[in-house]
């Protein structure tokens, strides 16, 4: 399927921070449509009516994936397709102190930052059972209310669509500032929480987005920091392992599949 797809989503090296992604009209621009953000507080079911409430909305309900919940989904998605997000970038900023690491031993996972542009993909949700799925998808990436959950508009190669997606501001004390490489080093050596090491969870992130086609600069430059370091035995057999645990297959059909072109204190 992902072959299908390349000729409207051409894979590139990483996110581009110059893309410009035309709004159709049927939908809500991007600025009408962050205006819109929740404070983290408000529960998934007040999410629904926002989102039912946009203009043009079809009553799909999608999720954008950039980074775990690529590789270790909260839900069973009846759809999937690769996307791209114009005006937030994926980066390794967001403190954690539950999932990655401790209060004594910060960690760090990967949110979306305004500026530039992000390649993932968009997850649908079964609408039988999409109140449930996300209440646990809240449970997993909300626990502490850092997060600023937002419905952005995705570009796919069928076309334009609101999803669902978990967005840090900058000004949070969660998000850091650019670590130098001596910090990033002593945070994937010795990092640990709940779902495991910092380290592996950028290695399974990495992994899976280049099964998808997707190379993330900064992602494939910190692989490389860490190699030099010694704490990456086998970056090949490291890599293998993450992509054997990848998502699993979706319930219907799958518009996008490994090939073609995604965090918090609870991103696991």
């Amino acid at each position: 399927m992902i072959g299908r797809l390349r000729t409207a989503l051409p894979p590139r090296r990483h996110d581009a921070m110059t893309d410009r992604v035309p709004t159709p009209s049927r939908y809500p621009g991007p600025q009408a449509m962050a205006a819109a953000a929740l404070p983290s507080e408000h529960p998934p079911r007040a999410l629904l009516e926002q989102l039912r409430r946009l203009p043009g909305h079809d009553g799909r309900i999608w999720v954008f994936g950039y980074a775990s919940l690529i590789w270790r989904p909260e839900f069973h998605p009846r759809e999937q397709r690769a996307a791209h997000l114009h005006g937030w970038h994926r980066a390794l900023r967001m403190r954690s102190t539950v999932n990655r690491g401790t209060p004594d031993r910060p960690g760090l996972v990967f949110a979306l930052l305004p500026g530039g542009a992000c390649r993932g993909e968009v997850y649908r949700l079964d609408a039988a059972t999409a109140d449930d799925e996300l209440q646990r998808l809240w449970a997993r990436e909300m626990p502490n209310g850092v997060y600023t959950p937002r419905w952005l508009p995705c570009r796919t190669a069928q076309g334009m669509l609101p999803a669902l997606a978990f967005t840090l501001a900058r000004r949070h004390p969660a998000c850091l500032p650019r670590l130098p490489d001596a910090a990033m080093l002593d945070i994937l050596r010795h990092a640990r929480g709940r779902y495991g090491t910092t380290l592996d969870y950028l290695q399974q992130t990495a992994a899976a987005l280049r099964a998808r086609g997707i190379r993330d600069r900064e992602i494939e430059r910190l692989l490389a920091l860490a190699g030099r370091a010694g704490l990456i035995a086998d970056q090949a057999a490291s890599a293998a392992a993450a992509r054997a645990s990848d998502m699993p297959s979706c319930d219907a059909a799958s518009t996008s599949t490994p090939g073609s072109s995604t965090s918090t204190a609870a991103a696991g």
